[in-house]
């Protein structure tokens, strides 16, 4: 049996771009949030939020304000 390990397992969502096209206007691209990614993070509808790039190849979502961890329960004992 191998021990736990405290090392992050990265969690992936793949999505589609998706692009919103007015009259007369330019085509807008949006990337929808996973509803369990934001509940994991605490993420809220209106929060400020900014993209960081990496490369081509990579972005950062980084929130200006983040919120103080939550606390964990501990288990109940059995």
């Amino acid at each position: 049996m191998t021990p736990p390990t405290d090392t992050p397992v990265p969690t992936r969502y793949p999505l589609k771009v998706q692009a919103i096209r007015s009259r007369g206007q330019q085509a807008r691209l949006y990337v929808y949030f996973p509803l369990p990614l934001a509940a994991a993070i605490d993420l809220t509808a209106g929060e400020l939020v900014e993209w960081e790039l990496l490369d081509r190849g990579e972005l950062h979502l980084v929130r200006r304000q983040s919120p103080a961890p939550r606390a964990r329960r501990p288990a109940s004992p059995r």
